[in-house]
């Protein structure tokens, strides 16, 4: 079953969790996932059957290839992709319990469709759950906010901001980016760091998306341990995610056969969409037989 992107397909949704996961996928590769993830649908069931088709133009719209070059370099971000691993960390009875750590690739097949310069992306089962099953923890926005960036730090900067857009201010560890961004013995001093993935960051978010940004540093002792960011909506573009968004999943939705709204207020933490559905629904036929 394969599945393209409608034009106004373009909301990307992540768990928090896929976000503050640990991946390093080049801008390339970052937006050819994301313009498959913008085509997942969050009203019905996904399985791992589904392939996503990612075209050529679609990807030099995003300024992701050179425009002579698209299919050619849409092949080699693809196959590039498919050996990308990722680590998604995730606290099963909060920050507080130990963590578990899953390793596992983003896709589990590429299909080549040469005389349509085109792909066809099959997302790996173990990724499914962080981009359909909404929990209460997960973050949204419009694919064309990251889509002109040039810089892959650029976008992972911007959907770390993203997941605390209410707030409109995030510090984050110097070690966990250090860790998340999988930059290893990259970029040693502050300074380097600041040069090679701070600075071309925050230039890529200013410039192409819907958030204004500025940061700063903070000590522990001598050393710097902490980045500081400040942001807040452009202007003429204050529209809360919430509001903007309404059209993608409103409150009349119904989702695993259940109105959205009943989902939500009967939600335990951490549950999925698709896991309240099942429990009302064995609670409902457990009910029928007594």
């Amino acid at each position: 079953m394969s599945k393209s992107m409608p034009p106004s397909a373009d909301l990307v949704v992540k768990s928090n969790a896929l976000i503050e996961a640990a991946h390093s996928l080049t801008v390339a590769e970052s937006k050819l996932i994301l313009a498959a993830i913008a085509q997942v649908r969050r009203d019905e069931v996904i399985t791992d059957d589904i392939r996503y088709t990612v075209t050529a133009n679609a990807l030099a719209d995003m300024g992701g290839f050179k425009a002579n070059h698209e299919y050619r370099a849409l092949k080699q971000a693809s196959a590039k992709l498919w050996e990308q691993t990722i680590r998604i960390t995730e606290y099963p009875n909060g920050k507080g319990a130990r963590p578990r750590v899953l390793l596992t690739r983003w896709v589990q097949s590429i299909l080549y469709r040469e005389d349509e310069g085109a792909v066809e992306i099959r997302f790996a089962k173990d990724v499914l759950p962080y981009l359909s099953q909404l929990t209460a923890e997960f973050s949204q926005y419009r694919l064309q906010n990251v889509s002109g960036m040039t810089s892959s730090y650029g976008v992972r900067l911007y959907e770390l901001l993203v997941q605390w857009r209410s707030r409109g201010e995030r510090e984050v560890e110097i070690d966990w980016l250090r860790y998340i961004l999988q930059l290893e013995d990259k970029y040693p001093s502050i300074r380097d760091l600041k040069r090679r993935v701070l600075e071309p960051a925050v230039s890529d978010v200013n410039e192409h998306s819907d958030l204004t940004v500025t940061w700063g540093q903070r000590k522990t002792g001598r050393r710097v341990t902490h980045i500081q960011f400040k942001f807040s909506p452009k202007k003429g573009l204050e529209v809360p995610v919430a509001e903007a968004y309404t059209e993608e999943l409103d409150s009349d939705a119904i989702l695993f056969g259940y109105p959205k709204y009943l989902l939500d207020n009967s939600a335990r933490p951490g549950e999925s969409y698709e896991t309240v559905a099942h429990r009302l629904r064995t609670k409902r036929d457990a009910t029928k037989k007594t």
